[in-house]
């Protein structure tokens, strides 16, 4: 997972630093958003993967796919990710860009990994601690996942804030087969 993430990270950063200077990060948004839900669907999936397509036809159909709906500047990158056979990261692209835009409006994306279910004043707790430590507006998704067995597992943008009573047995584990 790090390794698509390390792919898609300076593409998102670039788009990101693009629509900023261009005042266009939520035309971008919306062309991002679009662009992933193209490649997510199982046929463009085959296509990528299909060693018989050349890029340019892989080009042509995922721009004819898309006319109307990107601008001059979305088609040229897509034109770069079929070029570094790349397309297939483009939901982290999405993905990242968004915690980049987020994070430029002074709002963290927060995922909230709970053993078990949350109640509003423990979320709202600890919304308000994650808001303290980082000094930004924190907004936090939950999910539940008993095979925490106890605890929280966080993940902000690249910080991973494990306290669930699985992370700290697999942390014991590393230790004491070093």
């Amino acid at each position: 997972m790090a390794e698509i993430v390390t792919i898609a990270r300076p593409y998102a950063e670039a788009v990101f630093r693009l629509a900023k200077d261009r005042g266009a990060l939520a035309e971008w948004s919306d062309m991002l958003e679009y662009m992933a839900a193209v490649v997510q669907d199982p046929q463009m999936q085959a296509c990528i993967c299909d060693p018989n397509l050349t890029p340019a036809r892989l080009e042509d159909l995922f721009l004819s796919i898309g006319a109307g709906k990107l601008d001059e500047m979305g088609k040229n990158f897509v034109r770069e990710l079929v070029h570094n056979r790349r397309l297939g990261v483009l939901s982290q692209i999405s993905e990242l860009y968004e915690t980049l835009k987020a994070e430029e409006g002074g709002v963290l994306d927060a995922r909230v990994t709970s053993a078990y279910p949350m109640t509003e004043s423990q979320l709202g707790d600890l919304v308000r601690r994650l808001e303290d430590k980082f000094q930004k507006k924190v907004d936090a998704s939950v999910e539940v996942d008993p095979e925490l067995i106890g605890g929280v597992r966080i993940v902000i943008g690249d910080d991973v804030i494990d306290a669930s009573v699985r992370g700290k047995l697999q942390a014991m584990a590393f230790a004491l087969t070093r």
